[in-house]
This record gives structure tokens, C-alpha cells and sequence, in this order.
């Protein structure tokens, strides 16, 4: 570990020492969603289960809320419940990382977790360079870096990054996100033996290629697994213009379902679907644990999306996860459920029949800041809204065969809308954080998350309809 490594760790600790008191101090940091506890949080990096701990890493900025020379923070847990802090796993100390340790994953291997990131470097004249690194721990706490692996190949632009590495027949591969020298988002692919020594193979799939037409400008984040009998590329691409209600934020984050040759190199795919319908969602990246479950973490939050009008930064903090979610495939989508053990979480539990003909019906929730709130086996003739703390509301329309999730903006002012087409909705399953809500429509079939900042204390949660709707309501205090 070099000096200036050292050095910047020291300052790291210093800085969420000093200003850890004033951010914990916020009333909207989160009670259930993973934070940065201080300065700012981004993509989720690293995530994997290994010898039976559950890691995540993420993009982290320590010493402003803004972004810059990212760090790799580091948490672990055995539940999905607590979560313990870990040290620092990276620090932009190195000459191939100095001007940041950008995203990666990781994977085992001969008894020791690998990880694969970026290494963000700007010359003199402000030029980008970009280089795929490695370190590796023997305990899962203490990471040794190996240095750069993977050099930029021809064609490409330096925008080229968030390797995403997976294991298949003793032969390991490498997914990154690209821009060629056309200004065109790709996704490309690397074979390796050992993890140390990688060789190019070629893009897979990006603007241009196959099916696609003008799609981006740059693809980030790639992931690639397999589930059920498809192959699925995850990706988030910039660039993409607004077309009715798709790709409403300033980038997307979705996925293609296909088939990937690593021969010839090709990802055969279809059209792209968003993951999530609503304000913030990005960079999502996924691991496979014991039990064969695919789970995904992501970014609640878009870039270049008013990440300068969350009041959290007065408090010197910025930006969260979304809760991780369990992927199946089931007629061609990818649906997404909360983890099953985030009922753990539940405590005063409620439960009634709602019944409303052209009126409303308050929820008797408790502490709206943190609560769980299901509406099940919903009969609507006219479909219903729910308004949520004075700043939110959910509403199905089933006229319009559309569901739309609306909030106030960070200015307090104007409000703001993202929707989805969906013919029916049996099920919604709320999740309220203290400046977050994730809305689940019909057990994972489409899913709303949005980081909002309703006033501390307001714990209405009312439903209307304007004809004959019913429905069963179960309400959780969640810990």
C-alpha cells in the first residue's frame, strides 16, 4: 500500500469522524436502506456472497457530496438485516486509480476474493485514461492491490469501465461498458484463465449492432447472467431520448433478454426493458448466493438527475441504495420481489378490509418514516390512489390501462410523474424509508422507486377512489 494510499484512508476516517454526528443527526437518513455515512454514496461494486457472508462495495466520495475520486466503501451481512461497516477496501492511491477507484465486481477464487474495478486516471492536460485493476484479500477485510490487468483496446473511446466478471467452466470472463470511437455505447467482452492476464474477445452488443439503432452514447455498469433459459444483459445506457413514458430520467438502467456466444463473440438479445419505473434507479448489479437466488442491488438515484436539490446535503451526506430484490423470469420479464428476509423487519402488524365508494380511507400507520404497507386481492371498478405523507401518490388508472407514481420535486414546488402501462393491478406492497418509497405492483411485475423528502412527522397515508374499490390492508412497523 503506498503512502498516499495510506494517506488518503487516514483522511477518510477523519472526515466521517468529524462530520458523522451532523449526518446522523438528519431526520431523513434512512432507517432500512444502506447510506454512506457521510459524503456520497454511488454504484453498488463488488456484491457477492463468499464462505457464507453477503459483501457489498460502493462508490464512495468521503470527503464532499459531490463526486470525484471514489473510494471503495465496504459492508457485509449475514441476513440482509444488520449490516456491519468494514474498513476501506480501495482508496485512489495508486498511480493506474489516483483520480478514482471506479466500479467493479468481485469473485472468488483459489481461496481468495478478487476484486475487479477501474482505475480512473486524468493526465496533465485532462485527458481520460482508463485501466482494469485487481486486488485481492485472503479474509474478506484486507484488500492487496495487484494493479492493472486489462489494458483499453483499439476502437474505443476511455470511457471504458465497471467490469463485471463471472465464472464458467474454469474459464472466467469480463463484461465492461463502453464508448467506441463513434460516440456509440457497447457492451464488450474478456476471457481469462487466471483473472491476471485477460484478452479481448469484442463487443457483444451495443448501438448499432443487431437490433438496435441509435442507443446510447455510452453503456455503464454491464452485468451478465444467466436465469431460468435466458441469457440477461444488464446495463445502464446514457443517452436514450424520452418516448412517451420510456425513458423519462436522464439515463436508464434496464436489461435484454438473449443468448450469449462467447465464441464468435455475440449477444443475441431483444428489446430493452426498463428494471424500474420510477425517479431513481441505476447501475444495478446482481450476485447469485447459496440458495441459487439471483439478487440485485442498485442505485437509488439517476446521475446528472437534481442530485444537487436532496437537502441531505446540509447534513454532509448524499444518496442511498434500494433494497435488494430476488429476479425470476416469468414470461419473458424479469420480475423483482423484495427479499423475503426483510420480514424480519416487521413489527405492529395491522390487518382489515378496505372498502371506499367514492371516498377515501386513512391507513393506520403508525411511523410512515418506516413502515411496510400491502393492499392485496384489490377489487376496482375505477381505480384508486394512494397519497403518501403529503408528497407522493400512487395512482392506478385502469381506463387509461396506465399506473403512475407521483412526487413533489426536491424544490418543493412543481410536481413530477414517471408511469408504466399496466392493464391490472391485484397488489401493491409499499416500502416508506424516511426519504424513500419503493412501490411493488403485483408481487414484482413492475416496481416505482423514488428517493422524496416529505415534512418529518407526516404519517398520512390515505387511499381514494372514485367508484366501488375494496381491498385487503396489511401494515408494518418496521424496525
Amino acid at each position: 500500500m503506498s503512502a498516499l494510499d495510506q494517506e488518503l484512508r487516514r483522511r477518510a476516517y477523519e472526515e466521517k469522524e468529524r462530520l458523522g454526528k451532523i449526518a446522523s443527526s438528519d431526520p431523513y437518513r434512512q432507517h432500512f436502506h444502506i447510506m454512506p455515512p457521510v459524503g456520497l454514496l454511488n454504484d453498488p461494486n463488488g456484491v457477492i456472497q463468499w464462505k457464507g457472508t453477503y459483501h457489498l462495495f460502493f462508490q464512495w466520495q468521503p470527503f464532499h457530496t459531490g463526486h470525484g475520486a471514489k473510494f471503495w466503501a465496504h459492508v457485509t451481512t449475514r441476513d440482509f438485516v444488520t449490516w456491519e461497516e468494514e474498513d476501506i477496501a480501495l482508496a485512489p492511491g495508486e498511480w493506474y486509480d489516483r483520480n478514482g477507484c471506479y466500479s467493479g465486481s468481485a469473485i472468488a477464487k483459489d481461496d481468495q476474493l478478487c476484486l475487479l474495478y477501474t482505475g480512473n486516471v486524468r493526465d496533465e492536460h485532462g485527458d481520460r485514461e482508463t485501466y482494469q485493476c485487481l486486488a485481492v484479500s485472503k479474509d474478506g477485510k484486507v484488500f492487496e492491490k495487484k494493479g492493472v490487468v486489462a489494458h483499453l483496446p483499439e476502437g474505443y473511446t476511455a470511457h471504458f469501465r465497471d467490469p463485471k466478471v463471472w465464472e464458467k467452466d474454469g474459464t472466467y470472463f469480463m463484461v465492461l461498458g463502453a464508448q467506441t470511437e463513434e460516440l456509440k455505447g457497447s457492451a464488450v467482452l474478456f476471457r481469462s484463465e487466471n483473472v491476471t492476464e485477460w484478452t479481448f474477445l469484442g463487443p457483444i452488443a451495443g448501438a448499432g449492432s443487431g437490433s438496435l439503432g441509435s442507443f446510447g452514447y455510452m453503456w455503464e455498469c454491464p452485468d451478465l447472467f444467466s436465469l431460468g433459459e435466458a441469457d440477461v444483459l444488464l446495463v445502464s445506457p446514457q443517452g436514450l431520448e424520452a418516448d412517451g413514458t420510456e425513458y423519462q430520467n436522464k439515463h436508464q438502467a434496464g436489461y435484454f433478454l438473449g443468448c450469449l456466444n462467447t465464441d464468435t463473440p455475440e449477444f443475441q438479445h431483444g428489446e430493452f426493458t426498463e428494471l424500474d419505473r420510477g425517479f431513481d434507479f441505476y447501475a444495478a448489479q446482481t450476485l447469485v448466493d447459496d440458495k441459487g437466488r439471483r439478487i440485485l442491488f442498485a442505485w437509488m438515484a439517476v446521475p446528472d438527475q437534481q442530485e444537487d436539490g436532496h437537502p441531505t446535503h446540509d447534513y454532509h451526506w448524499v444518496h442511498c441504495m434500494a433494497m435488494p430484490r430476488e429476479l425470476s423470469l416469468s414470461g419473458g420479464k424479469l420480475i423483482q420481489r423484495p427479499l423475503p428476509e426483510m420480514k424480519a423487519l416487521r413489527t405492529d402488524q395491522q390487518r382489515g378490509r378496505l372498502h371506499l365508494s367514492r371516498s377515501a380511507g386513512r391507513l393506520p400507520v403508525k411511523d410512515a418514516a418506516r413502515t411496510e404497507v400491502l393492499l392485496e386481492d384489490i377489487f376496482t371498478e375505477s381505480g384508486f390512489e394512494v397519497a403518501i405523507r403529503g408528497t407522493a401518490r400512487f395512482i392506478f388508472n385502469p381506463k387509461e390501462g396506465m399506473a403512475v407514481l407521483e412526487r413533489t420535486a426536491f424544490n418543493g414546488e412543481e410536481k413530477e410523474t414517471r408511469s408504466c402501462a399496466i392493464t391490472d393491478v391485484h397488489t401493491v406492497q409499499l416500502f416508506m424509508d424516511a426519504s424513500s418509497i419503493e412501490v411493488f405492483l403485483n408481487d414484482g411485475e413492475e416496481v416505482f422507486s423514488a428517493r422524496y423528502f416529505p415534512f418529518p412527522g407526516n404519517d398520512e397515508v390515505t387511499v381514494t377512489s372514485g367508484g366501488n374499490t375494496e381491498m385487503n390492508v396489511a401494515i408494518w412497523t418496521l424496525l
